[in-house]
């Protein structure tokens, strides 16, 4: 038996739900989709886990926003990517299916991974556990070609300045986060790096996959990486709800 997908609209943008089957889901995920605007819908790579781990999961489009807290005038002319996840789409996990912060992941791929992880690491209260599969890290280097985040930022420091390295709190983190890279993806693998050895010597907690390959900044390796960082989400918040009892 599989889940279904159903359209809802948030404040007047397009969520899509992923309803598990078998009633109310254990969990929530909230996944950020990469730059090319694809969400988990008809990826059973993806869905067959959010079954087998009973997890809801809310995909929101959010055009060629890199997920940050900076108007993007593709996305919205007032309105921030940030701010609508927080305000507008995270409400939506304790509405329609009573699950309420600290029973919340945040999951993405490439764009979607630098977002989800940037987000985690600003907000560790509301997404104790975090995947970032492929994550654009160092979004800041496509600055000056002709992108959304050349009407978003005044320049390529500034854009910088706002990566998920300079997110990290040296004394309040999500306490499971995962990341992984191709080591063959040129574009991204130097970013990932960059934030391990960071975190690493901010003594925070993570877990990391720099070793397996599937082909490099493609689906075949974002589907190949689906279990464990779907795994990976599935216990983190497992062990938060036996925390908190």
């Amino acid at each position: 038996m599989n889940g279904t997908w159903s359209d809802i609209q948030a404040a007047g943008k397009t969520v899509e739900v992923y309803d598990p089957p078998g009633g109310k889901p254990r969990f929530g995920a909230l996944f950020l989709h990469p730059l090319g605007l694809e969400t988990l819908r008809g990826r059973p790579a993806y869905t067959n886990l959010l079954d087998k781990y009973n997890i809801g999961c809310l995909c929101p489009h959010a055009q060629r926003s890199w997920w940050v807290d900076r108007v993007c005038p593709e996305f919205d002319p007032v309105l921030t990517p940030e701010q609508h996840l927080l305000q507008n789409v995270v409400p939506i996990f304790a509405d329609r299916w009573n699950l309420r912060t600290r029973s919340l992941g945040v999951f993405g791929i490439s764009m979607g991974g630098q977002g989800a992880i940037r987000l985690a690491l600003r907000h560790p209260q509301t997404f104790p556990a975090c995947a970032g599969i492929a994550s654009a890290l160092d979004f800041y280097e496509l600055y000056g070609e002709d992108s959304p985040l050349d009407d978003m930022y005044d320049s390529r420091e500034q854009c910088r300045q706002d990566t998920a390295i300079l997110h990290i709190h040296p004394a309040n983190w999500p306490p499971h986060l995962f990341f992984c890279i191709d080591p063959g993806d040129q574009a991204w693998v130097r970013g990932n790096d960059r934030l391990h050895e960071k975190l690493t010597a901010l003594g925070v907690p993570h877990t990391i996959d720099f070793e397996t390959q599937a082909g490099g900044h493609c689906w075949p390796y974002f589907d190949r990486m689906a279990d464990p960082a779907l795994r990976f989400v599935y216990e983190g918040l497992e062990k938060e709800s036996r925390r908190l009892l």
